[in-house]
């Protein structure tokens, strides 16, 4: 497997990623990284005809989690050299078919293409969890989720407007299904870790959002689908969120 590191910054973290994932698995097309100091940008995958590019800041080359976020990236290549389903469905379709003849906010939107790319790392994960230590990546979530959950105002007379992502406790809760899924799936989380009680405060401030629903759904997916099962899984969970919680606001 060849993977060649250009730029400033440690080579070492994506080869030890490199040969982690030879354990199991071959890379076809070479990986070039491509270390640069734009610090907000922490990674960033491309695949081409002759190669898979993996852009990535300096700042994350050289943290703690460098080989477990390359050997993450790796895996999504080798996800799209097997044809993953999860890796050549078009979003764009599939929230096409999902939100037909509603309206749908912006932020909304955005949070489903996030949804979606939440799905493709639960198939990429399920190759760096089989093959890699997990104890970094539930440090990493639960330090994910509790800064998110500082991030969100407090609740007030009127609402909030959201003005962020991070600040927006729907799409928090989401985040914190699909973390709890992806250990869940792997056996990585004991029942009384603490990542458990800060997704519940994430559900909490999200009453809209079925946390358990989207757990489960995330928990669940096939790990081999055909490509007809995965579209009916991202049409599934992208209406959910863009048309389910909209019809429970209305209701209410």
């Amino acid at each position: 497997m060849d993977v060649r590191v250009t730029g400033r910054g440690p080579a070492e973290p994506f080869l030890s990623a490199r040969d982690l994932l030879a354990t199991e698995y071959e890379l076809e097309l070479p990986v070039v990284v491509k270390i640069r100091d734009n610090p907000d940008e922490r990674t960033m995958a491309g695949h081409y005809d002759d190669r898979h590019e993996l852009i990535v800041s300096h700042r994350a080359a050289t943290s703690a989690m460098a080989c477990e976020l390359a050997l993450h990236e790796l895996a999504h290549m080798a996800r799209y050299e097997e044809v993953h389903p999860s890796h050549h469905q078009s979003t764009a379709e599939a929230l096409f078919l999902a939100l037909a003849g509603h309206s749908v906010e912006r932020r909304k939107l955005s949070h489903c293409y996030q949804i979606a790319n939440h799905m493709k790392d639960i198939y990429a994960d399920d190759i760096t969890l089989d093959i890699g230590p997990t104890h970094k990546l539930v440090d990493f979530m639960e330090s994910s989720l509790a800064r998110a959950l500082a991030d969100s105002p407090p609740s007030a007379p009127g609402g909030w407007q959201r003005l962020t992502d991070a600040s927006d406790p729907d799409i928090t809760a989401v985040n914190a299904a699909f973390a709890i899924a992806l250990l869940e799936r792997h056996d990585a989380i004991d029942a009384d870790h603490r990542l458990y009680d800060l997704a519940h405060a994430a559900a909490a401030d999200a009453p809209h959002i079925s946390f358990w629903r989207f757990r489960d759904h995330f928990r669940s997916l096939d790990r081999d689908p055909d490509e007809s099962a995965y579209r009916k899984s991202l049409v599934e969970v992208t209406r959910e969120y863009a048309v389910g919680a909209e019809s429970e606001r209305a209701a209410d």
